[in-house]
């Protein structure tokens, strides 16, 4: 069995869609610009993937008109979307230091890095707090035991929301646990104060 690749460039030929010339990087910045103005989502442009099924035309002229047709403001839209996000994250650019970018690398490498392989000690911490006791993660023989830390003398176990949702039968747990849901901005937690 012979097996080929056509490019997408090739496809592109062969559909005989317009071809566009863009400087180096151009398209990527675009498209940072546009997955946060949101230019092209299907509120702006249609659902492309359905609208594409319900066209019965063949040639690429044949699908501007009918699309066109369909939706007369969509490009024009989606560019207004599109350059409005440009202007602003242009003056972002241009206010972007050399300092910055440092500040930034080492945000990611030291704060989130740690506190995104950290935050059950995060939790441990935050509760203990609330309930005025002492705390402490597990030793690694305590792990082994699915113990995760403790507050005061208790031993307890953080699991992931998903967890509690699953209902995993088939585990017996015979400490509290402690549920989190890590959101964009932060972590919901779920617990009974009652078990410390």
């Amino acid at each position: 069995m012979k097996k080929i690749k056509i490019s997408n460039d090739t496809i592109s030929e062969l559909s005989n869609a317009p071809q566009y010339e863009f400087p180096k990087y151009v398209t990527q910045v675009i498209n940072l610009v546009n997955s946060n103005a949101g230019g092209t989502r299907p509120k702006v442009v249609g659902q492309m993937s359905e609208l594409i099924k319900e066209f019965d035309g063949r040639t690429i002229d044949e699908w501007i008109e009918w699309y066109t047709n369909r939706h007369p403001n969509a490009v024009n839209d989606a560019t207004e979307k599109i350059w409005t996000m440009y202007e602003t994250m242009k003056s972002a650019f241009n206010a972007i230091t050399k300092e910055m970018i440092e500040n930034w690398v080492k945000d990611l490498v030291y704060g989130k890095t740690f506190c995104g392989l950290k935050f059950q000690t995060a939790i441990i911490s935050a509760i203990a707090s609330q309930l005025d006791k002492e705390w402490r993660e597990a030793t690694p023989e305590e792990e082994a035991q699915g113990i995760d830390g403790f507050i005061g003398n208790k031993p307890l176990q953080v699991k992931a929301i998903t967890y509690k949702l699953e209902a995993r039968l088939s585990e017996t747990i015979d400490v509290p646990i402690i549920y989190y849901d890590k959101k964009k901005d932060g972590i919901n937690i779920e617990y009974d104060p009652t078990d410390f």
